[in-house]
């Protein structure tokens, strides 16, 4: 009887923890401000801002309000660029393209100063990034497949979904120029490791930052790719990795010990 009472109790609290994190954390939006220092920034670029979005996982009028908020967050700190780094949808469903539109509203004023990425999320269902990239160039954002941008001095690098895309980070580096400053957007964070030398720095999601963090450090959850660089800043990889916390969830639409995430990122020279 006891060993029932005990069960019951632990299943009641597994429930409560739940539902705490659904309803609680996992609108607890937080704006961080980190300052990275890195070796392969040039002075003439220091103090340059960035404004990053993850994971928003559009699917229903809850995260398309989650995903207002961190614009409205990210937007009213005037970065120079903002970059949506992967998983913008949950899945393809019809109404996609306006999930999008009233979810990155906010960002028509700077319109020119956004630049996209496929997560592996844009290939779940019947679409992909082909379907994405007209959605996206539709509101003047710029989206990179194995692509470089260069706007505002720096050489923007933005590769396919290493989980469920076709990635090519030798032949897309390899149109940069020698010493040409670079941020490589990546939405698996692990991926750093196989990138070669020369871009400053590499900013991802994917990892949700494990979405559950008990107070004694231990995160149950990780994805492929995502297990090694979680959450934040990594100076001591290859190319140095920011991985945002983003804004969505995996499985449970609940949250504990780590709260959704915008970001926007000063960069200086180490």
């Amino acid at each position: 009887m006891k060993l029932g009472y005990l069960v019951g109790g632990l299943g009641a609290a597994s429930v409560a923890t739940l539902l705490y994190g659904m309803l609680v954390e996992a609108e607890r939006l937080t704006l961080e401000r980190p300052v990275l220092r890195l070796p392969r920034w040039p002075a003439e670029l220091a103090g340059f801002r960035i404004g990053l979005i993850a994971d928003c996982h559009l699917r229903d009028r809850y995260t398309v309000r989650l995903t207002r908020r961190a614009v409205d967050a990210v937007v009213a700190e005037r970065p120079d660029v903002v970059v949506l780094a992967g998983d913008l949808i949950a899945y393809w469903r019809p109404d996609v393209p306006w999930l999008i539109g009233e979810a990155f509203e906010g960002l028509a004023p700077i319109a020119q100063d956004v630049v996209a990425i496929a997560g592996n999320h844009e290939y779940w269902g019947a679409g992909g990034p082909d379907l994405m990239r007209p959605i996206l160039e539709t509101l003047g954002f710029r989206f990179l497949v194995n692509e470089v941008w260069r706007h505002k001095g720096v050489a923007w690098v933005g590769l396919d979904s290493a989980n469920a895309g076709r990635p090519d980070p030798d032949g897309t580096l390899g149109r940069l120029e020698p010493g040409e400053p670079s941020v490589v957007l990546w939405h698996e964070p692990d991926c750093a490791d196989l990138l070669p030398q020369g871009p400053a720095l590499m900013l991802s999601g994917h990892s949700h930052g494990g979405q559950f963090t008990f107070p004694w450090g231990w995160t149950p959850m990780h994805t492929k790719n995502g297990e090694k660089y979680v959450r934040g800043f990594h100076p001591e990889a290859p190319t140095p990795v920011y991985v945002s916390r983003g804004l969505g969830t995996t499985g449970y639409p609940s949250r504990l010990g780590c709260s959704p995430e915008a970001t926007v990122l000063t960069l200086q020279p180490a």
